[in-house]
């Protein structure tokens, strides 16, 4: 299927889906590594033009990655609710982006359609917005889940304590979950990120995070970020294991690049629902995903940055997580060069994922020799707090030593709740009304030692 528009007597012509919705897309440097992006504004304009114009039913008829040969794409078609697509089956994605913005579509109607779009439909219709449209929509979707806090419930945030070493040293990981929870974070997860990722120290970390939530008391719940063959290897020697947590992609060669399929992730999920650790829920998965990771891996099959990351998610919804995340700015200027674009992405993603019906947190992050600085971040993060995102990172400092990024601190996440009114999950909150870790400071230092 091929498409065209007209502007001013020059009609600029899209030889297929995918060429639309990347010509479509806002500029980023990853698209023009890739040769896929539109060569003037005038031609992105036109893009945009014919994608307004393009019933959403075609998406059903033509995928952007070949249904037979991944099966990201398979997934994604197969598990779209259609009965919950009829809603908007006679609808333009034009059509859909104005509905979207309208009066109508509450919190319960967008939660119900949110299994009958799929990622390349959200990916479609938000190139057609602005960043308050981005906004305004993502402010009305509320995902809720529950392992022992339960997190992205209105007029709540939630924060990852990530207290990562350079060499895991269990010393200086647990003065940094301390100053976190002192600072009230940490009630989406304590998730450490470890140098090795070997089963041995996997165990490690996972203990020393449980000795801390049994010796205080902390609602929460534990991850260590390694591969998912690490953690299950560590359940299968009985660690405590709460959530399980892989990088994803949005097409089956970039997830094979990682080192998973579909199948694996399946065989994580059950293994670790088995272990039955949710004390008031059991979304168990946490996955993190990020704009730029399938072109890193030449696994993007000339799809737009942008969608692919979008299609990521349609693999994470599969799971019912507890925990998605975009590491908006992690993988570099190649992909996201400047400030601008990693903002622009960080809201793209927090609204695809929550059309979609996912419990999306952002990692508002750049590397070093990106063009943004913390400036850049505290627009997004602002932003990202009127959006509605359901939590963010917590890093001693802001500056994570050991994965050499900037990322937002447990005081970035206080000023952003005092701003806007927001609290911590309600089981944390409560944690601290009782007297957190304030109640027990007579025994810190012993722990330490």
């Amino acid at each position: 299927m091929s498409f065209s528009h007209t502007i001013g007597g020059t009609v600029h012509r899209f030889d297929d889906l995918r060429m639309l919705l990347a010509k479509a897309s806002a500029p980023c440097s990853g698209n023009e590594l890739a040769g896929i992006a539109a060569r003037s504004a005038e031609e992105r304009v036109a893009a945009r033009m014919a994608l307004a114009d393009l019933p959403l039913k075609s998406f059903r008829s033509e995928a952007v990655v070949d249904y037979d040969t991944d099966e990201v794409t398979r997934l994604i078609l197969d598990e779209q609710d259609l009965t919950a697509f009829e809603t908007v089956s006679h609808l333009t994605v034009g059509e859909l982006r104005d509905w979207l913005l309208s009066d109508g579509p509450t919190t319960e109607i967008l939660a119900a359609l949110a299994p009958g779009l799929t990622p390349e439909m959200a990916a479609a219709v938000s190139k057609l917005m602005r960043v308050q449209d981005l906004i305004a929509v993502a402010s009305k979707i509320h995902v809720v889940t529950k392992f022992r806090t339960t997190v992205g419930l209105p007029s709540r945030l939630s924060t990852r304590l990530q207290p990562n070493h350079p060499t895991d040293d269990p010393t200086g990981i647990a003065a940094s979950i301390i100053d976190g929870l002192l600072l009230e974070s940490g009630d989406a997860v304590i998730g450490i990120n470890p140098v090795s990722e070997s089963v041995e120290s996997v165990e490690r970390l996972l203990h020393l995070i449980e000795r801390v939530r049994t010796t205080w008391g902390v609602p929460t719940q534990s991850c260590v970020l390694a591969h998912v063959t690490a953690q299950m290897e560590a359940m299968r020697r009985g660690a405590p294991v709460d959530l399980v947590f892989q990088s994803i992609a949005g097409t089956e060669d970039a997830n094979r690049s990682f080192g998973i399929d579909i199948a694996l992730l399946q065989d994580a999920w059950q293994q670790a629902r088995e272990l039955k650790r949710g004390e008031i829920g059991d979304n168990i998965m946490y996955f993190e995903t990020g704009q730029g990771s399938a072109l890193s891996a030449n696994a993007h099959h000339g799809v737009d940055q942008q969608t692919c990351e979008a299609r990521a998610y349609g693999v994470a919804r599969h799971f019912r997580p507890m925990l998605v995340n975009t590491v908006v700015g992690f993988i570099g200027p190649e992909y996201l060069y400047d400030g601008k674009q990693i903002i622009r992405a960080g809201l793209e993603d927090h609204f695809c994922g929550k059309l979609l019906g996912l419990p999306m947190g952002c990692d508002v992050c750049y590397t070093n020799h990106a063009e943004a600085d913390q400036d850049d971040m505290d627009v997004l993060l602002t932003l990202l707090g009127t959006a509605g995102v359901n939590y963010i990172m917590g890093v001693p400092g802001a500056d994570d030593i050991m994965l050499n990024y900037q990322s937002t601190s447990f005081h970035d996440a206080l000023a952003l709740r005092s701003l806007l009114g927001l609290k911590p999950s309600p089981e944390f909150e409560a944690w601290l009304a009782q007297g957190g870790l304030e109640r027990h400071r007579s025994s810190l230092g012993a722990f330490l030692a």
